[in-house]
C-alpha cells in the first residue's frame, strides 16, 4: 500500500501544480525549504517502513497516532483573527522548517503520502494561508513521492515480500487523482481558510479512526 500510494502521488500531483502555476502560485522559497527536509525524510521513512514496521497492525497504529491528534487540532481549534500571512509560522526560521519537514517526510514515507498532506495542515494550523501552503506542499509531495517510489523499487530487489509499488493500481488511481487535484486547486482560492482547515481536520480524524480500528481489531 505505501509504495503504491506514493506512485499515486507522482501521477496525480501534477494536475494541481499545473493549475496553481496558471494562477501564479508556485510555492517559491517555501517549496524549496520543504523539499530540502522532506526529501531525505521520505527515504528514511521508506527504510523504516520496510525494515522496522513490516506488520500491518503496527503500521495502522502508527498512522492513527499521527493523524488523530492532528485532525482534532485542525477541526476544533478556534478561528484566528490575524491578518493573512501573520500567523505564528512566519516566526519559524528556515532551519527549523527544514527539521520539521524532515520529520514529516519520514512519517510520510512510512505510510505513503510523501509528506505534503501532513506538512500542509501543520503550516495552515500555525497560521500560514492555504493559498501559500498548498502549492509548496504539493511540490514537496511530488518530489518526495518520486524519491519514495525509487527507494521502494530498489528495496524490492533486496527484500523478500511485496515491497514494490503496484504499478497498474497506482497509475489507474493516479489518473483519477490528476483530474481531481486540478479541480481542487481551482476551487481552493474560492474557499475560506477556516473551512479548508476544518475539512482537513474532519478527514484526518475519519482516516485515523479507520486505521485505529484496523490496528486494534
Amino acid at each position: 500500500m505505501t509504495p503504491t500510494n506514493l506512485l499515486y502521488n507522482v501521477v496525480a500531483t501534477p494536475g494541481a501544480l499545473y493549475r496553481y502555476w496558471r494562477q501564479g502560485q508556485t510555492g517559491g522559497t517555501l517549496a524549496a525549504i520543504l523539499i530540502a527536509g522532506t526529501l531525505p525524510g521520505v527515504v528514511a521513512g521508506s527504510l523504516i517502513r520496510v525494515l522496522l514496521l513490516p506488520g500491518q497492525r503496527v503500521f495502522d497504529l502508527v498512522v492513527a497516532s499521527v493523524l488523530l491528534p492532528m485532525g482534532c487540532w485542525l477541526a476544533l481549534a478556534r478561528a484566528s483573527h490575524r491578518p493573512p500571512g501573520k500567523g505564528r509560522s512566519v516566526h519559524l526560521s528556515w532551519p527549523v522548517l527544514v527539521v520539521i519537514a524532515a520529520a514529516v517526510g519520514c512519517v510520510g514515507g512510512i505510510y505513503g503520502i510523501g509528506g505534503g498532506s501532513i506538512i500542509a495542515p501543520v503550516l495552515i494550523g500555525a497560521g500560514r494561508p492555504a493559498a501559500q501552503v498548498a502549492p509548496a506542499a504539493l511540490a514537496s509531495t511530488l518530489v518526495t513521492s518520486v524519491a519514495g517510489v525509487v527507494t521502494f523499487t530498489i528495496l524490492s530487489a533486496q527484500t523478500h515480500g511485496a515491497v514494490a509499488p503496484n504499478w497498474p493500481t497506482g497509475i489507474a488511481l493516479g489518473v483519477g487523482g490528476l483530474l481531481g487535484s486540478y479541480v481542487g486547486a481551482k476551487l481552493q482560492s474560492r474557499l475560506p481558510d477556516l473551512l479548508i482547515r476544518r475539512l482537513l481536520g474532519v478527514l484526518e480524524i475519519a482516516i485515523a479512526i479507520r486505521f485505529l480500528l484496523g490496528g486494534l481489531l
